[in-house]
Order: C-alpha cells, then structure tokens, then sequence
C-alpha cells in the first residue's frame, strides 16, 4: 500500500462541499415525493381491502400501525433505489459527477494534524492494540504518518486491566518505534462516560490537533482512507464531520459472518442514496469518522437532560446529538460511502446483539427529547425521528400483526351475514377485493426484496466485486442463505426491541457495560431464558390461527417459524465451528478475508503477548 509523495491533491482539492450544500433541496423534495407516494398507495390498497368489512376502532387501528410501518419501509427501499441508479451510471452520491476514480488518485500530500483517538472502556488490552497496530501499520505504508498521532483514551476502572494496558502500550510503542506518536492515558473517574472522555481530552491535548478520527476499541481504518479524510478536512473548512461506511469484519461465528455479509453486499448502496439526500446534513455513528476538533470542541458540549434514567440524565447516544449540534454551529455534516477502508467488528452471537440494541433503544429514545432543541436544522430533527422509528417500527410490526390477527379471527367467528336487519329479496354477497390483496402483496414484496435483489445483480455483474464474495455460485447462495436467516431473525429483534421500549417506559435504565469482543457461543440454558416465551408466544399464535383462522396461517408462518426455532436459532449461529465450516465452502465470504489494512501476522507480532 505504499505510494510516492506528490504536491496534489487531485479531485479532492475541487471538491466545494460548501457549494454543494446548496442543491440539497430539490434532493429532498424528490425523496419525499418518492416515499409519500409510496406509502399512500399502499395505504389506499389497504383501505380498498378493509372496505368491505367496515372501518371500525380495529380496522382504523390496524391502518394507521400499517401506514406509519409501510412508510419506514418505503425510505428505505427509496434510498437504495438511488444508489443503485448511481452506482450502475458511476455517479458520485454528492456531485453526480463521475469520480469514481478519484480513490485512485495519487495521495495528497497534508499539511495539518490529526489524532486518531480510541477511547477505551475495560477492554481487552491485547486485542485492542492490536487494532491500532493494524491501523498504524497501514497508515505507515503511506508515507503520510508524520501527518497523525495515536491516543488512547482509558477509561478502565478495573486496576489490573489497566495495568496491563500500559504494558502493552509500552511495548508496542517501543516495537514501532512511536515514542513520540502513540500516547496513553487514563482518566481517574468515568465522567461522562465515551463522550466525557473525548471532551476530557479535547480540553487538553485535543488543542494541538486541526482534526480527529474517532474510533472504537473494535475499529480498524485503513492509511489510504485516513489521508484522504484529512485531505478533504482541509479543502473544505466549513464541514465539521465525514463519516465513513464501516462495514462488518473479524468474527468467525455464523451470527457474525452473516452480518458482515450482508453489511458488505447491501450496505453500500444503501448508504449512497441516504447520502444523495441527507447532503451536508447527514448523520455521524460515534466511530470511524474525521471530526474538525475546534468545532466540535465549541459547539458539541452535551446537556444532561431533566429528570431521572432512562430518559432523563446523560445522553447514552452521544453520537446523533454531537452531528445536530455541530451542524446547529454552521458546520457541514457528510457521508463518503465510497471510500472503504473502515472496518468495524459485530456482536458474535443474538444474545450480546440484542444487549447493544438494548442500549441504542434508550438512547434513541431520549433523542425525543431533543427534538424541540432550538436552533437545530430540520434534517437533525428527522435524523432523531428516524432513530426512534427505526426501533418503534419493532412493536408496529408486532401491533400489526395482533390486529390482523383480530381481524381475521373475527371474521371467521363471525362469517358472512347474508341479510341485514332490514327485509330483503335479495341477499349481500361477500366481497372480496382480490386484485387489490394481490396487488398490495406485490408491492410489499417488491419494497422489501428488490434492494436485495439489485445489489446482488450489481454485484455479480462485475468478476472482479463477484470474486470478493467468493465468485459467482458462493456470492448467490450466500445471498440466499442470508435471506432464510434474516427472515427468521426479523420475529425474535421485534419482540426483543418491543420489550426494550416498554422497560424503557417503565422506567427500567440500562448501563453501558464495555461490549464482549471475541466469539462467545451461546449456551442453551441462556438461550432457553431468553426466548422460551419467544417460542411459546410462536406456538401459541400458530395454535390460534389454525384453530380459528386457518387461511391466514400461511401468511404469518414466516414470523411463526422465528419466534418457535428462536432458542435452536441463538445457539447454532452463535457457533464459531458452524461459522468456520460455512467459510470452508465458501458460504458469508467477505473481501477483508482476502485483503487486510495491514498484514495480520505483522500485527500479531507486534502487539502480541509476551
């Protein structure tokens, strides 16, 4: 990865991101045109197939969980919409113009610095430098290190943890010859927790530095990527963040590489066509992204909220707020897709998945908070909006089911009344609005499937990005493969997030306890406390339909087979022998499994134990 030095900065240095900024609106009314229409033609075919039962509290219930749910998805299938049409033209999410090339351009030369800063919590010393060590490495390769300084922010409060931090550190810091380039230090009280960190820091030495790149103890960037970040800081002083796609890497289990499949395969279109509309107003994820540090010092200070945890006190998703407030000081905040080299590790198994979700709830959450905040632009506002739907779209999901589930049951029960309570000759036959059913069906599938779909065929359309996925045959079975288990995955986070949200109402706070990095089977006594009433409430509700309602049994089996296979489900994917086995024949094979930022056996002697 190394290259030669040069007095350019090619494209980058033309890019006007300021300039930019000023074409977002026509962007925005057309992804609002886009999704609205969406959504009402799907309400309007829902209505039409209700009609002839009669618009009661149930009905009227059932057709406002289902606009509010078809609405979420409908965002959502727009946006990859786009970045297909993009991608496919080679059009570049925030100029339209073609630089798809410009990731080849020669490295520019910097002349600011910049702190890669990794706040750490209790975590395990030797693998977390070993990231950094990765990252340091790839940043060497690029002639530009002089350019960047490494800190790690230690928030331990386990002693012997902490000190084997500092035996690491010094060890490494040795080995790589980085004295004066790889500094520690721990904080004597966790004020604050990630975010006081970083503002503990930014107080004191964060002063010395034009920008910082934030990572978390499981982030790896690649030297490439960071110059171009820092390159791109610099041509452009009213943007306050970039953040780049972190995509999925480094876990072996089959619950792990399946996300970091699909991350991999789906992620980047996704991410381009919300980067088409978001503009300079786009979200920041707390992690592998570039921040300027003097704005963020001035304007991203957090309040502590009114009233007790879990929706009072300190805000437990810093990362939302910090992009709002930022953007609020009149800076830009963007989203580069296309500049890889940022990677991120997932929870190894369902369990320590859904613990972190169980912490993003509550975050999002207290997001409404803020809504109201003044002074912040209409886009942070929807960006909170969309954090809290994105999980309440769990108990929409659920409530629509129980509702048509109650309509169906209902109309069974009840049957087909022939002859009103007034005298007739002639009887009311049943209507049944069968083309609309059809229709309604079509679209919901074409909204939920299509994305998928798309990102494969431009996948396999291309041997080169084909053979990252293991070539043709292993890229189609795994995409198939991720389907069967996402479906059955889908039922048991809807329940999972649903129970979240109500705890949370109830007044039921959650920590932030450091996140288990390595693969961690799960056992079945774990998984059996934890979806026992997962599966129970599968069985009761096939039971009950088949008793009552047996047409409408079919529709639900996919929702009803996760929540009963949900204890089996939890134990096998959590398996790294089972993840092992799909990578031998080819099966949720990624392109890092075939290039790393740096050589990992050079890693694993550098920061490797004693």
């Amino acid at each position: 990865m190394t290259h030669t030095s040069h007095n350019t900065s090619g494209n980058i240095a033309s890019w006007n991101f300021d300039r930019l900024a000023n074409h977002a609106w026509w962007r925005r009314l057309t992804m609002f045109l886009l999704v609205a229409g969406t959504t009402a033609g799907g309400t309007a075919l829902m209505a039409i197939t209700l009609e002839p039962r009669g618009f009661e509290l149930t009905e009227i219930a059932f057709l406002a969980v289902f606009t509010l749910g078809f609405g979420w998805i409908a965002l959502s299938f727009w946006a990859a919409i786009i970045g297909f049409v993009l991608q496919v033209l080679g059009l570049h999410p925030l100029t339209l113009h073609r630089h798809s090339a410009w990731m080849e351009d020669p490295l520019p030369d910097l002349q600011t610095r910049t702190a890669i800063v990794m706040p750490i919590y209790n975590e395990e010393p030797q693998a977390t430098f070993q990231r950094i060590v990765q990252t340091y490495l790839s940043l060497e390769a690029t002639g530009r290190l002089a350019s960047f300084d490494f800190h790690m922010l230690s928030d331990t409060t386990d002693d012997a943890i902490a000190q084997r931090e500092v035996q690491v550190w010094m060890k490494v810091r040795q080995q790589l010859g980085a004295e004066s380039r790889l500094f520690y230090r721990r904080r004597a009280k966790n004020i604050g927790r990630k975010a006081g960190n970083i503002a503990d820091w930014l107080a004191g030495q964060g002063v010395g530095y034009d920008h910082m790149v934030v990572l978390d103890a499981d982030s790896t960037m690649s030297g490439d990527t960071l110059v171009r970040l820092a390159a791109l800081m610099e041509a452009n002083p009213r943007t306050g963040i970039i953040q780049t796609l972190a995509v999925a890497a480094g876990r072996e289990t089959l619950f792990a590489r399946v996300l970091q499949f699909s991350s991999r395969l789906y992620g980047p279109l996704l991410a381009a066509g919300h980067s088409f509309w978001q503009m300079g107003e786009a979200n920041y994820y707390g992690h592998n992204a570039i921040i300027r540090t003097a704005a963020f010092a001035v304007h991203c200070d957090l309040p502590l909220l009114p009233g007790a945890a879990p929706l009072g006190g300190e805000i437990l998703s810093h990362d939302f707020v910090e992009a709002a407030f930022i953007r609020r000081g009149g800076y830009h905040v963007w989203m580069l897709p296309e500049l890889g080299g940022s990677f991120e590790e997932m929870p190894s198994n369902l369990l320590d998945y859904a613990a972190r979700d169980r912490r993003w709830v509550q975050g999002n959450l207290q997001h409404g908070r803020l809504l109201g905040s003044p002074g912040l632009h209409g886009m942070s506002r929807l960006h909170f909006a969309m954090g809290i739907l994105g999980y309440v779209a769990s108990p929409l999901w659920l409530a629509s089911l129980l509702l048509s589930g109650a309509i169906a049951i209902e109309q069974e029960a009840a049957g087909h009344v022939y002859f009103g309570a007034t005298r007739s000759l002639f009887p009311l036959w049943p209507e049944y609005r069968t083309e609309e059913v059809h229709a309604l069906l079509a679209l919901t599938g074409l909204l939920l499937l299509l994305p998928k779909i798309l990102a494969l065929l431009v996948t396999l359309a291309s041997t080169a990005s084909a053979r990252r996925f293991g070539g043709h045959l292993a890229l189609i079975s795994s995409a198939t493969a991720e389907l069967a288990v996402s479906m059955l995955l889908a039922p048991v986070m809807m329940l999972l997030h649903t129970s979240f949200i109500l705890r949370i109402l109830a007044g039921r706070a959650v920590g932030w306890p450091p996140q288990p990095r390595e693969d961690r089977g799960v056992a079945w006594s774990a998984a059996l406390q934890r979806h026992a009433l997962h599966a129970l409430a599968g069985g009761l509700a096939a039971t009950a339909m088949a008793m009552f309602a047996p047409a409408y049994l079919p529709w639900i089996a996919p929702v009803v087979a996760g929540l009963v296979l949900s204890v089996p489900l939890a134990v096998l994917s959590s398996q790294r022998s089972i993840g092992v086995g799909a990578r031998r024949i080819d099966l949720f094979v990624t392109q890092q499994e075939i290039a790393e930022p740096a050589p990992r056996h050079a890693v694993e002697q550098l920061a490797g134990s004693d």
